[in-house]
């Protein structure tokens, strides 16, 4: 007689166990991993990530996105300074009143979508679902935007991960000796964005040439796509489907006629033709031009200097493009043919400076542009010839 209450015993364990099972399905909502491919604007040319909420009971299809920003009167000053807030926003993901949804946006951009279904419990859904929806609220919405460690990927992996379980991701870099600026460079170079790709290693100094580690990659949308599928929590993959929801048509990126390399260079040929030749009207013209050479590599290195220590930006701290771009040369432009001895030792340092510069060119810490080689030479020549004026 024993054996019957143990066979109901087990049978209202089952039930239960089946209940909860169901109970725990039963919360109707997936949660999915957005990436959309590179634009072909250089502010859109590195991605872009979304969480997309789909809430079956309530009828809901929601995409929640860390990179909306306000274009105000001060945008740019903030934008310069490093004190642009981003923000938490939630759009439709179809269209909906009369406005594009995020796929139809996207489609319309022609970039590539691709959704990964999160594996998670019906219990962390709903903890991330009311963390998204309490993010987005306007007292919570705001943050600092940084470009490497707190962006709109950033946010969405910290924000999966703080409620579900920790993660554990597998290697998801091509080399382990990658750096901020190689990860970067990926994009510029596939986009053929050369001019860009010089603007860039202008403004961002030393600090981008550290070696990136795995979580830090997925400040980048592809590299956080590629964090999702490696990874696991308590034991199971975080991605439990891949899907691409528009597969844009490939197209090949059209480069600028003429590259920085070529410019410089023809630029390195023409002034030192003309430094070589004593013809008057080529004298006239290196009067002028060294003018602009001088004043404008001088205003460069204000700049630089005012986005190393009067901004909050990072990326642009220890920036040895100031060996290059002096910002006293600024001021030195407005003396030169002067036959005061403090010019004339003035342009002989920068000489110097400027052929130490090249010498030690692959070696220095940062990673400069080859591209400025032939212009830090033209720098060089003009100093050289500054220093033995009469």
């Amino acid at each position: 007689m024993k054996f019957l209450p143990r066979v109901f015993a087990l049978l209202i364990a089952l039930h239960f166990s089946f209940f909860s099972k169901a109970q725990s399905d039963s919360c109707n909502i997936t949660v999915s991993l957005l990436t959309a491919g590179p634009g072909d604007e250089l502010y859109s040319i590195f991605g872009h990530s979304a969480l997309r909420v789909v809430d079956k009971s309530r009828n809901t299809d929601l995409v929640f996105n860390y990179g909306t920003f306000e274009f105000g009167d001060d945008f740019y000053s903030k934008f310069v300074k490093g004190d642009l807030l981003y923000f938490s926003s939630i759009e439709q993901f179809n269209n909906h009143d009369g406005y594009l949804g995020f796929l139809n946006e996207y489609k319309e951009e022609g970039r590539s979508i691709q959704e990964q279904i999160l594996n998670l419990s019906c219990e962390q859904k709903l903890k991330l679902y009311d963390a998204l929806k309490t993010n987005a609220q306007p007292q919570n919405r705001y943050y600092l935007y940084e470009f490497l460690f707190d962006n709109c990927s950033t946010r969405l992996r910290d924000i999966v991960e703080k409620n579900s379980a920790p993660f554990a991701t597998k290697d998801i870099l091509e080399s382990k000796s990658f750096t901020f600026r190689d990860l970067i460079y990926t994009y510029l170079n596939r986009a053929k964005q050369y001019w860009s790709k010089l603007g860039i290693d202008i403004l961002l100094g030393a600090n981008m040439d550290r070696k990136a580690t795995n979580r830090e990659a997925m400040f980048l949308p592809e590299y956080l796509l590629k964090g999702f599928d490696s990874t696991t929590i308590n034991g199971k993959p975080l991605v439990s489907e891949k899907t691409t929801l528009f597969d844009a048509p490939n197209s090949a990126p059209s480069a600028a006629p003429v590259t920085p390399m070529l410019a410089f260079v023809l630029l390195f040929v023409l002034v030192g033709i003309c430094s070589l030749v004593k013809h008057p009207a080529a004298k006239t013209f290196l009067n002028i031009f060294d003018r602009l050479l001088f004043f404008l590599t001088g205003a460069l290195g204000i700049l630089l200097l005012f986005m190393w220590v009067g901004t909050t930006h990072m990326e642009c701290r220890n920036n040895l493009n100031l060996l290059w771009a002096i910002p006293t040369h600024f001021v030195a432009a407005f003396f030169l043919g002067s036959d005061k001895k403090w010019v004339k030792t003035y342009f002989k340092l920068t000489a110097w400076l400027s052929l130490l510069l090249l010498i030690c060119w692959i070696i220095l810490p940062q990673a400069l542009n080859v591209a400025l080689i032939p212009l830090v030479g033209v720098l060089f020549l003009r100093s050289q010839k500054r220093s033995r004026q009469s």
